[in-house]
C-alpha cells in the first residue's frame, strides 16, 4: 500500500462543480502500467497542479488521477534500459498529472523516457525546490541567452516575480550578470526579490491595465510568466530587438497586442513549453540550474509542506498566496 493524492469527478455534480480530492490509500498494482517504479520522496506544488486540483481549469483529462507534474526520488523496478534499481531520477512534464498518474503519491509508475538524473550537486528535495517551475525559467534564460541576449545589452524584466518562476529566473539571470527588474504584486516581498538578485522592484500594476501599443523602450529581455495585458505591456516596452520568452498565463491566456513592437521595432516574442521539450532542451536547462543555484538561493525560495497539506497548498497557488517554491515531502 502507498498513499496518494487522488481527484475523482463527483457521482451526480453539476457542471463546473470542484473535483473530489483525497489522500488515499492505494494498491501497488493501481499504478499505470509502465515500465520504471520509482519511489518518489519529493513532488512540488505547481500552478498546473492548483488547477488540476482545484477545478479551476480542465487540466486533468481522464479519471480517477493522480495529480502532480513533476517527481524525483529512487527507481526501485525498471523493464527500461536506461534506468536501474538504485537510479536517483526526476520528472518534469510529460502530461503526468494530467493523462497520466503523477508526483502526488509515494510510488509511480512511468516512461522510462521521461527521466532524467538528479544532477550530482542536487538532493531530491532541492531538485524539486526547482521543480517545473525552476527549469521552466531556465528553458526562458537559455533562449533569451540563446538568442543573443547580453548583459551589457539592459535591464531585463521579470514578471510573476514572487512566484516559482520568477524566483527561479531571478537567481539565475543575476548570476548570469543582467540586471534584473522584478514586476509583483506583493511589494511587500521586496527584500526577498533584492536578496535572489533583483537590483529594482516593480508594482505589476505598472504593467497589467491595458496599455498603447508602443510605450518607452525600457526593457533589453523579458521573463514573462503572468500573459494577459502584463505581456502586452513588456513587448510594447521591449527595446529595439529586444527578445521577451513567454512561459505562463497567471493574468490569462489572452495577449491583447498590436502587431507594432514586432515590425517596427524588431522585437522577438519566443515561446516557451517546458511539458513537451526535447531532451537536447531540458538537459541544457537543468545544466544551468545545477552549475549556478546553490543551496542557499534554493533554500531562500523552498518551503517543505506534508502530502495531505496540498489541497490546501493548492488553493493558495492559484490565489497567489504563495512565494517561491513549495516541496512536497510525500512521506510526511
Amino acid at each position: 500500500m502507498f498513499k496518494a493524492i487522488v481527484i475523482s469527478k463527483q457521482d451526480g455534480a453539476q457542471a463546473g462543480a470542484p473535483p473530489s480530492v483525497q489522500l488515499a490509500d492505494l494498491e501497488e498494482s493501481e499504478l499505470p502500467d509502465a515500465p520504471v517504479t520509482v519511489r518518489v520522496e519529493y513532488s512540488t506544488i505547481n500552478y498546473k497542479d492548483g488547477l488540476a486540483i482545484t477545478g479551476k481549469s480542465p487540466v486533468v483529462r481522464k479519471f480517477p488521477m493522480v495529480p502532480g507534474i513533476d517527481m524525483a526520488g529512487i527507481v526501485e523496478k525498471s523493464t527500461s534500459d536506461s534506468w536501474r534499481s538504485g537510479d536517483r531520477v526526476l520528472l518534469n512534464g510529460w502530461g503526468v498529472g494530467e493523462g497520466h498518474w503523477g508526483g502526488f503519491a509515494q510510488k509511480a509508475r512511468v516512461n522510462g523516457e521521461w527521466l532524467q538524473r538528479v544532477p550530482e550537486s542536487f538532493t531530491t528535495r532541492q531538485a524539486m525546490a526547482i521543480g517545473t517551475a525552476g527549469y521552466t525559467a531556465s528553458l526562458c534564460v537559455d533562449a533569451l541567452v540563446r538568442h543573443g541576449l547580453t548583459p551589457d545589452k539592459g535591464d531585463v524584466l521579470v514578471t510573476g516575480a514572487s512566484g516559482g518562476v520568477g524566483s527561479v529566473a531571478i537567481a539565475l539571470l543575476a548570476r548570469a550578470g543582467f540586471k534584473v527588474v522584478a514586476s509583483t504584486g506583493k511589494t511587500s516581498e521586496g527584500e526577498y526579490l533584492k536578496a535572489l538578485g533583483a537590483r529594482d522592484v516593480i508594482d505589476r500594476n505598472e504593467l497589467a491595465q491595458q496599455g498603447k501599443p508602443l510605450q518607452k523602450e525600457r526593457w533589453a529581455g523579458v521573463v514573462d510568466s503572468v500573459g494577459s495585458h502584463t505581456l502586452a505591456n513588456a513587448c510594447a516596452q521591449t527595446r529595439y530587438r529586444g527578445l521577451v520568452a513567454a512561459c505562463g498565463l497567471a493574468q490569462g491566456m489572452d495577449f491583447p497586442a498590436s502587431v507594432a513592437p514586432f515590425i517596427l521595432r524588431g522585437v522577438s516574442l519566443l515561446g516557451i513549453d517546458s511539458v513537451m521539450a526535447p531532451r537536447e532542451l531540458r538537459q541544457p536547462a537543468w545544466d544551468r540550474l545545477a552549475r549556478d543555484l546553490d543551496a542557499a538561493s534554493i533554500d531562500r525560495l523552498s518551503t517543505v509542506i506534508g502530502l495531505s497539506e496540498v489541497p490546501n497548498a493548492a488553493q493558495n497557488i492559484v490565489s497567489g498566496k504563495i512565494r517561491g517554491r513549495v516541496v512536497v515531502d510525500v512521506n510526511r
